[in-house]
């Protein structure tokens, strides 16, 4: 494999979004569920999530009581696509009520199953995938640790930077930030006058085109970003400070936009914003915020006051040498359709909602 690692795990998660299968040198193929090409393709195995397997009613055996971890199962029959695609999408478990029975098997190359999971997140697919397949095609090679490679921060470069008066402050400008081994660009808004000598005001924003762009009232993110702008625009005119909203290109708490929207659709037959992702095989918390305190490091910021209810943030931006001097609470009025939301955001992922 003469490509380095960082264009093989950035060539897999363009594989799987078609449909490709990919090859782990010493290990397994796996062909993704959700998007695969070769519709004749049939496998022993599957490969699924703990809590997907939990679902299935797996979690009493040996090999998938393990939290978080992958899970490696096998059916009477091999699997083939129309019967796999159930079994990885719970959003069509009321239309599939009956499936199994399948047993949990050991599963001796972990490593690489959780790097499968973890590119299958970063794809925005549903993460399932047939073993060893028949039938499926030609596949991307890759090792297990080019992930690494892929998720490297330090590989984060500024790109550009323009001025760009906004509506709520005239006296801002845009950073646009790209890696060499990751197809997201990240910005930052910069409001005020930026100076060394002054700690900013900083939001960390992930990306939220429900909220932020159509006005969806299922979460609060676009009237936070809104209020965070206005409160750095009055910052800078009041108390000559600066402020940096950091605009992180990671929809749905790192799931992506799809994923996303499957969790909605479970949450409309009643389970909550937790559950709903984990019932999909997904983390409730999937966001980069090594990404997020290389960006600070990049513009100058590496001590700052946050605007966040999110302890999580403020203690994962000082892991990756970010210093916080001050938490700032940011939090907006509930209306009916996000209360619960919020208040799960509250009581299950420890935000400090007043």
């Amino acid at each position: 494999m003469p490509s380095s690692p960082e264009r093989r795990a950035a060539q897999a998660v363009d594989a799987l979004r078609h449909g490709w299968p990919l090859a782990f040198q010493d290990g397994p193929t796996l062909l993704p569920v959700e998007t695969a090409i070769a519709r004749q393709a049939s496998a022993p195995r599957m490969l699924v999530s703990a809590a997907r397997a939990a679902t299935l009613k797996l979690a009493n055996q040996r090999e998938a009581a393990v939290p978080h971890a992958p899970v490696l199962i096998r059916g009477g029959e091999p699997f083939d696509l129309a019967q796999a695609l159930p079994i990885a999408d719970p959003a069509l478990d009321l239309g599939n009520p009956f499936k199994g029975p399948f047993k949990a098997e050991t599963l001796d190359w972990d490593d690489t199953a959780r790097a499968a999971m973890e590119l299958a997140r970063i794809a925005g697919i549903l993460p399932a995938f047939l073993v060893n397949p028949a039938d499926a095609g030609e596949a991307h090679t890759l090792e297990a640790t080019d992930l690494a490679a892929y998720t490297d921060a330090g590989a984060l470069k500024v790109i550009t930077r323009a001025r760009l008066p906004v509506a709520a402050s005239e006296d801002s400008e845009i950073i646009a930030f790209r890696s060499t081994a990751d197809t997201r660009e990240h910005i930052a808004l910069i409001i005020g006058k930026q100076s060394g000598d002054r700690e900013p005001l900083v939001r960390l924003h992930s990306e939220c085109l429900t909220g932020d762009v159509l006005g969806s009232l299922k979460c609060d993110c676009g009237p936070q970003l809104d209020a965070a702008i206005a409160a750095m625009d009055k910052h800078a005119r009041e108390d000559g400070g600066w402020g940096a909203v950091l605009y992180m290109r990671q929809e749905g708490r790192g799931i992506g936009l799809i994923n996303k929207l499957r969790a909605y659709r479970l949450q409309d037959q009643g389970f909550d914003t937790v559950d709903a992702n984990n019932r999909l095989g997904l983390p409730d918390e999937a966001r980069d915020f090594p990404t997020a305190a290389r960006m600070l490091e990049l513009i100058g910021a590496t001590s700052i006051r946050l605007l966040t209810n999110n302890p999580a943030k403020v203690k994962s931006l000082e892991r990756a040498g970010i210093t916080v001097s001050e938490r700032v609470q940011h939090q907006l009025p509930d209306n009916p359709y996000n209360a619960k939301y919020l208040a799960t955001k509250r009581d299950r992922s420890g935000h400090l909602l007043l």
